[in-house]
């Protein structure tokens, strides 16, 4: 599979746990609050997410400050 095929690709809700660790509920509420990775409503029921749109919403994360709670 090429690079370009695997950014038309559109992943389930499962997958895109798999891949960012995230749980399943963690990423539905990222949806309800508009937080999330963009994603694609594919039925009434069923969503999907585009690779590349995965891609950019990670790159977009970066943190650059200690997690420990602590001032430097």
């Amino acid at each position: 599979m090429s690079a370009m095929d695997d950014d038309l690709r559109i992943l389930r809700t499962p997958e895109v746990s798999s891949l960012t660790g995230l749980s399943v509920s963690t990423l539905e509420k990222l949806r309800l609050t508009g937080n999330g990775p963009p994603f694609i409503q594919l039925t009434a029921r069923l969503v999907g997410y585009r690779m590349e749109d995965l891609r950019a919403w990670i790159a977009a994360r970066p943190v650059h400050t200690s997690t420990s709670g602590r001032a430097p």
